[in-house]
């Protein structure tokens, strides 16, 4: 047991906040995110895409910690992809505004997170919840790689846009699946209360 300011902090108390903290560590490297990218200028921006890729393994750590010391919590449940979403919905913005990536493939990135952000206004009011899978982990992971490739080569490089295309397919997959989710909890969760009323 620890001692912080007259106070005793357990080890199973503190394991409980690191998951919440490296995630809110991640809505804190987003403005650090941009100006190191605008400081690159026009040649491969190495310092945004190291710190770009240490986002992304902290999106990998903090989940993977909440599930192994069981402390998973409502807000990580909805802060941990929210900041997934704002930090490669502001990277894309960035390499849109810098010519760096295609106007589709940034308005896909961009229209699925608002489709996804909206989605769950509406149905959390209505106790639904919509968990993430296996296949939007992986349009993630593979969002965030093609999006530190384009970052840390030469403008106009094809392979790191192949990679990002592949992400943007596997992304708007995982979509579809999202909304069959939604469309089944909503229309499942009428039944059920249509099969309970008198």
């Amino acid at each position: 047991m620890r001692t912080t300011y007259g106070f005793a902090v357990s080890w199973p108390e503190i394991r409980r906040t690191i998951p919440n903290a490296l995630t809110i560590a991640r809505f804190v490297a987003i403005p650090v995110f941009v100006w190191l990218y605008l400081e690159a200028g026009d040649g491969p921006a190495w310092g945004a895409g190291v710190f770009f890729a240490a986002a992304a393994l902290t999106d990998q750590l903090d989940g993977y910690l909440a599930r192994r010391w069981h402390v998973e919590s409502r807000f990580g449940t909805v802060a941990d992809p929210l900041a997934d979403r704002l930090m490669i919905g502001t990277a894309a913005i960035l390499m849109l505004a810098t010519g760096r990536i295609p106007v589709l493939a940034a308005l896909v990135i961009l229209g699925r997170d608002v489709a996804l952000v909206l989605g769950y206004r509406i149905l959390s009011p209505g106790g639904y919840e919509l968990e993430v899978t296996f296949l939007g982990k992986t349009a993630t992971w593979v969002v965030y790689a093609a999006l530190g490739f384009v970052l840390v080569t030469a403008e106009g490089t094809t392979w790191p846009l192949v990679v990002l295309w592949i992400g943007i397919a596997i992304s708007l997959g995982a979509g579809v699946q999202y909304a069959l989710r939604a469309w089944r909890q909503v229309h499942g969760g009428r039944d059920s209360r249509l099969e309970r009323e008198p």
